[in-house]
């Protein structure tokens, strides 16, 4: 069988028993391509020149397998894999993390595009921290983006904090890269010039409706309580004593844009463009937040 005809007829499976995407990849065919390729021993960049190639029964019938367990585990295939890619860099993933999909990255790593940080940095700008660094993918992009920053990146997890050490040091950056455990920003030291964090912000209603590779992931990385903002609330109030007079924090919360309005009716607040569009990405300067914490303190 070709190439491009077994991951067809396994894409055609894919659909078939109904698996959720969302972990890399948005559809069935790429999942499927995914799959196979990684199980056969090719680049995931292979396709489109090999895309005939015949292929040995041994190598049909382990990509094969691989689809079953995919389908009969409901794992996401990031974890089957060991890999996820962000923004063409790969790292390690376990189930001790959530697979990295934060589009906060993009914003990171284009310096030229429309979404771009850069009208938000200073040359002052040279400390960066990645809360709630899960794998550490945001440290590790942050760095390479930046390479005249240095970057500490924290997460309440332990385990977690043991994959991010496995990616900065697979892209050799130890040197610039400092991890510790945290309950948000207890122990951060600060000041920071710029703080990225991808919380668990996820609301209880749409956690009681995720499907069950989302359900693989680690709960605490998602769950933001009733109305997603429960970190939300926290890392907003705690910010401010953590930035520099030049500092901003970048927050993602997703699809919940409505409670984060509800809940911080008068923040002053700059949604970021990204590919997911203008809602899935804030920015607030330490000015901003630091009224906004008064606020809430009086609350």
């Amino acid at each position: 069988m070709k190439l491009i005809d077994l991951i067809t007829a396994q894409s055609a499976r894919l659909k078939q028993a109904g698996v959720s995407f969302g972990h890399g990849t948005t559809n069935a065919f790429d999942e499927a391509a995914w799959l196979v390729l990684f199980a056969i021993g090719l680049p995931l960049d292979a396709l489109e020149e090999r895309a005939q190639r015949e292929l040995s029964g041994e190598d049909e019938a382990q990509a094969v397998a691989l689809v079953t367990r995919r389908i009969e585990s409901r794992l996401p295939a990031a974890y089957l894999t060991k890999e996820a890619w962000l923004q063409n860099v790969p790292f390690h993933v376990d189930e001790r993390v959530i697979v990295p999909r934060s589009y906060i990255a993009e914003l990171l790593a284009d310096g030229e595009g429309e979404g771009t940080l850069d009208g938000w940095l200073s040359d002052r700008t040279t400390r960066v921290l990645d809360l709630c660094t899960g794998n550490g993918s945001l440290a590790v992009i942050a760095a390479m983006a930046y390479p005249e920053v240095s970057v500490e990146a924290c997460d309440i997890s332990a385990d977690a904090l043991a994959v991010a050490r496995i990616n900065v040091d697979r892209h050799g950056l130890g040197g610039r890269i400092r991890l510790f455990e945290s309950d948000l920003l207890t122990e951060a030291q600060g000041p920071y010039d710029l703080i990225v964090c991808n919380p668990p912000y996820v609301n209880s209603k749409s956690m009681a409706a995720l499907p069950p590779e989302y359900r693989a992931e680690p709960q605490m990385a998602l769950a933001g309580g009733a109305d997603g903002m429960d970190l939300v609330r926290r890392i907003l109030r705690d910010a401010p004593a953590k930035l520099s007079d030049i500092g901003v924090l970048v927050l993602e919360i997703g699809h919940e844009r409505a409670h984060f309005e509800r809940a911080f009716p008068k923040a002053e607040v700059a949604w970021l463009p990204t590919s997911a569009g203008a809602d899935e990405v804030l920015l607030m300067t330490r000015e901003a937040l630091a009224r906004l914490a008064q606020r809430m303190n009086k609350a």
